[in-house]
């Protein structure tokens, strides 16, 4: 294995979830190279590749598939936020949820259906309300301790939060 093709699948393994764009960025290498060897690390079974919510997130090998999902979802620091919140605060509803990250309710909802659709978060509703809890508590706490974002991680992150709140009001 090649310097570069190593220093791309070190980066994979200490960011797991990563996805293209931040491997790009991180290693400061253009993109045309860091595919060539993404490919070359994927055929050697080296790197795992998944895409998922529009982007293609890298992996070590070695995770199932919902910690591969639930990985590429702390990628995304408003999903980030929310789980870790519900982790802290335990059960929520949505409107308390929305108030305390001091989001748009919108936005809340379309992260709590993507975290729901990867099994990290439960909705029941009892009374005509709706409630929140996280489905696996231990292995979100787990998996969420192995993320440190990457500044230019939360800086789209933010920008998107921003576009959101123009798009509200």
């Amino acid at each position: 294995m090649n310097a570069t093709r190593r220093t791309i699948a070190d980066h994979v393994r200490a960011n797991p979830g990563v996805h293209f764009n931040a491997v790009v960025r991180g290693l400061d290498l253009a993109p045309g190279q860091v595919q060539y060897h993404l490919r070359r690390l994927r055929d050697a079974e080296s790197v795992v590749a998944e895409e998922i919510n529009g982007r293609t997130h890298y992996y070590p090998p070695g995770y199932g598939d919902w910690e591969r999902t639930a990985l590429a979802m702390f990628r995304r620091e408003t999903a980030r936020d929310v789980l870790a919140h519900l982790l802290a605060a335990g059960e929520t509803t949505p409107a308390a949820l929305a108030a305390d990250l001091d989001l748009a309710r919108s936005t809340v909802e379309w992260h709590l259906d993507n975290l729901v659709a990867a099994d990290l978060v439960e909705k029941r509703r009892e009374n005509g309300r709706v409630f929140l809890e996280l489905a696996r508590p231990g292995a979100t706490a787990d998996l969420l301790a192995e993320i440190t974002p990457s500044l230019p991680e939360r800086l789209v992150d933010r920008f998107t939060r921003l576009v959101d709140g123009f798009v509200e009001e």
